[in-house]
């Protein structure tokens, strides 16, 4: 998007190392991918249009990505005697790129290629070009096939947040045409699928019907690599003290505190008082170790120097720990949210016992440098309605 920057072909040519014809040949390319002219030429220039604008912003955030990509893979070669490497984000080419990513996601050549549309010995020499363009080693062959060196898992990374960022430019180009084409990826962690997230996405789904919305459960840690790759858009659910990593922000809805509950009928449930030692005669089921509630549950029992309860059923499985508990004498520990449907049903039961220095944040976790659609700001927006109402 060099033209507006430089007032015309000639100009924008000489600043991205390219002949007048392949700077012409690209825009129109450009256009009749995005559907609408994004430059006004005149005889004073080129200018852009209010849709060249629009991408204009995600065009120079995708190309700052590379540039971050390519330095920090820079910053992380090994061969230190190299002393002559140079920027490099100027001479490489998408499918240099798209390459990187297939082989990264494979391990492979042969599906690497499969994957992106091009010959086994193509992608391979395309991949070989990288390596000489950038003067570093990015693909290393191991007993499990071919894994990506340090370097090229960081330009890989930043690759896949410019493409997330081409994306939503695409997005927010559909929507100036009065066109919803909005796909929204948010990774929970179970608190936030009960009930914030189902009913912000049911708001959301009202007045835009159009929008794609795709939920991703799974562990913290698998959820926070999508995040930061581009995959996932935002994480809802327990945050972390402290934030784990320095590109990642976390914003509070609420705080939750947690309780212990039973199945309707449980022998606990008839008790005025309930001790640590009535909980401990019964089996639990809980989470597993490395997530907040397991933290509390193991400190409960610890600042009372009592060891754990025996047999420990540990799931994350909303579903299953429902299941069990409706159907034994096993306790849990969990937060209220997560059960409010069953409680109200009459299906369990909170025992009577307070839970101090419970309260957690629960909240949404972002990139630091996110730069949300309309469409991802107003389910935000809604998760925070939804979260005052619960």
């Amino acid at each position: 998007m060099r033209g507006r920057e430089k007032g015309g072909i000639s100009a924008a040519a000489e600043t991205v190392r390219l002949s007048q014809p392949a700077v012409t040949q690209a825009i129109a390319k450009l256009e009749t991918t995005l559907d609408m002219p994004l430059f006004v030429r005149s005889s004073t220039g080129m200018f852009l249009t209010d849709g060249g604008t629009i991408f204009e912003r995600r065009a120079n955030r995708a190309l700052d990505l590379i540039r971050t990509g390519c330095s920090l893979a820079l910053s992380k070669n090994g061969r230190t005697k190299n002393a002559r490497l140079h920027p490099f984000d100027h001479l490489i080419t998408s499918t240099q790129l798209r390459a990187l990513l297939a082989v990264g996601e494979f391990g492979n050549y042969s599906l690497a290629a499969r994957r992106i549309g091009i010959s086994q010995p193509s992608l391979h020499r395309v991949a070989r070009e990288l390596e000489k363009t950038s003067g570093l080693d990015f693909y290393v062959k191991t007993a499990q096939g071919i894994e990506l060196t340090e370097p090229a898992q960081f330009l890989a990374q930043y690759t896949r947040l410019a493409l997330s960022e081409l994306r939503q430019g695409f997005e927010e180009l559909d929507a100036s045409k009065g066109i919803d084409s909005a796909r929204i990826v948010v990774g929970t962690l179970p608190l936030a699928r009960s009930f914030i997230l189902p009913k912000a996405i049911s708001d959301l789904t009202r007045v835009r019907p159009g929008v794609s919305i795709s939920v991703v459960d799974g562990p913290y840690n698998d959820l926070l690599h999508g995040l930061r790759h581009g995959e996932i858009d935002f994480i809802i659910g327990a945050l972390r003290d402290p934030v784990p990593i320095e590109d990642v922000e976390q914003q509070e809805l609420f705080r939750d505190r947690l309780g212990i509950y039973a199945r309707s009928g449980h022998p606990l449930t008839q008790k005025a008082s309930v001790t640590l030692a009535d909980l401990a005669r019964y089996p639990w089921i809980i989470s597993r170790e490395g997530t907040p509630t397991r933290s509390h549950f193991d400190q409960f029992f610890q600042r009372a120097d009592m060891p754990l309860p025996g047999q420990l059923v540990e799931s994350s499985s909303l579903v299953l720990l429902r299941g069990i508990l409706r159907q034994s004498d096993r306790l849990t520990m969990i937060s209220s949210h997560q059960v409010r449907e069953e409680e109200a049903l009459g299906q369990v039961r909170r025992i009577p016992i307070d839970l101090a220095n419970t309260e957690r944040p629960i909240g949404i976790t972002t990139r630091t440098d996110w730069k949300p659609t309309q469409s991802q700001s107003l389910l935000i927006q809604l998760l925070h309605e939804a979260s005052n109402s619960a």
